[in-house]
């Protein structure tokens, strides 16, 4: 079979328009998730029992379910349970939002815990409030840290709104299954397919070494 190149460039207005909706998704999601992932991780390192509670069975939940569990929970499971209608494409972010959280706050708990403790000693010796030797004296050291794992979560995401097909989300791999159904051509379209996610986590990847080297991990 040859490969017919003009299947491709026909195609691209369409896999371009997946691709946007990929990284909305993608980056919607993992500015929520961040915001869970730290609460979540911090409540896991230094709240109290109740609090440390919560974010446990939140973080085990999550993890000990597929992504695609959950948005299929949110879309399909979530009216008839609550009465509450959810588009394709919230449902897709909010999962997202829950599921990147939850494995953020993970790498958010070991990164402030790997930091050594005479630094927290030293800010409250000082008079500091925890809040701000959390902020100003071990965040800064402990994002450092996160940097490899969290650019790990980060690809993980982009690659899992893949999954929110199943829902009819017009995402990149929509899109090209749409494609391929109308002209049959899988190698030309999945070909595509792949290379716009490479390029995707290629760029995502570029990014994060640059922040790596400009700030070195302690």
């Amino acid at each position: 079979m040859e490969f017919d190149w003009s299947v491709v460039w026909q195609a691209l207005p369409e896999l371009f328009k997946g691709a946007r909706l990929t990284v909305l998704i993608a980056l919607a999601g993992l500015a929520g998730g961040l915001l869970i992932g730290i609460g979540a991780g911090l409540m896991r390192a230094y709240g109290n029992a109740a609090l440390n509670s919560v974010a446990f069975l939140y973080i085990e939940i999550i993890r000990g379910t597929p992504i695609i569990v959950q948005v299929m929970f949110i879309y399909f499971a979530l009216p008839l349970m609550a009465d509450i209608r959810i588009n394709p494409l919230m449902a897709a972010i909010v999962s997202i939002v829950f599921n990147a959280g939850a494995y953020i706050a993970e790498i958010v708990r070991g990164s402030f815990l790997s930091i050594h403790k005479g630094l927290k000693e030293a800010g409250l010796a000082l008079g500091l409030p925890l809040w701000k030797v959390l902020v100003y004296v071990i965040g800064p050291l402990a994002f450092r840290r996160m940097i490899p794992a969290l650019g790990n979560q980060f690809i993980v995401s982009l690659k899992d709104t893949s999954l929110f097909i199943v829902i009819g989300v017009g995402e990149l791999t929509r899109q090209g299954q749409e494609i391929m159904a109308a002209n049959f051509r899988a190698v030309e379209i999945w070909s595509a397919v792949a290379v716009f996610y490479l390029v995707m986590t290629g760029t995502l990847t570029l990014v994060l070494r640059i922040t790596e080297k400009r700030m070195p991990i302690l």
